[in-house]
């Protein structure tokens, strides 16, 4: 039987294939912050208000989204688990192939994450990134002239 804390690992998986976003912040301490690295990138940390609007407009983008799991590392004393995903989508921009490196901490239940940390390709951050931000904007154009 897997412990809570990866059982909860899990459930985030799943939100995230099922493009579930309250699913994926209710898996979430309310003061839990995420932290994109490398530092270098220069992302700030994202408070589950603002994840939830990150998640949101990239929802909007996306007409397929799905996460496959490549490993899993897990500490059940520090109540750690890091996961080495793959993530896979199709966008009006392209194709969305990113690989990420998720290190979560989670309360003593194991049913909350507490601190997350996202590695993430930065490649895919430089190339393709941009490119989601601009349809983003230029939706988002499109809508005030139309109203």
């Amino acid at each position: 039987m897997p412990s809570r804390q990866r059982q909860t690992a899990d459930a985030l998986v799943c939100a995230f294939n099922n493009m579930d976003n309250d699913a994926i912040l209710s898996l979430r301490a309310p003061d839990c912050m995420r932290q994109i690295l490398p530092l270098s990138l220069n992302f700030p940390a994202q408070s589950n208000a603002k994840y939830l609007a990150n998640l949101s407009s990239m929802k909007s983008l996306f007409t397929s989204f799905q996460i496959r799991v490549d490993d899993v590392i897990e500490d059940l004393v520090q109540r750690k688990i890091v996961m080495f995903v793959t993530a896979l989508g199709q966008t009006p921009v392209g194709e969305y192939n990113n690989e990420y490196v998720w290190k979560m901490k989670f309360d003593e239940a194991g049913e909350k994450i507490v601190e997350w940390s996202e590695f993430v390709d930065v490649g895919m951050v430089k190339d393709f990134y941009p490119r989601l931000v601009a349809e983003i904007k230029r939706r988002e154009e499109e809508k005030e002239k139309g109203s």
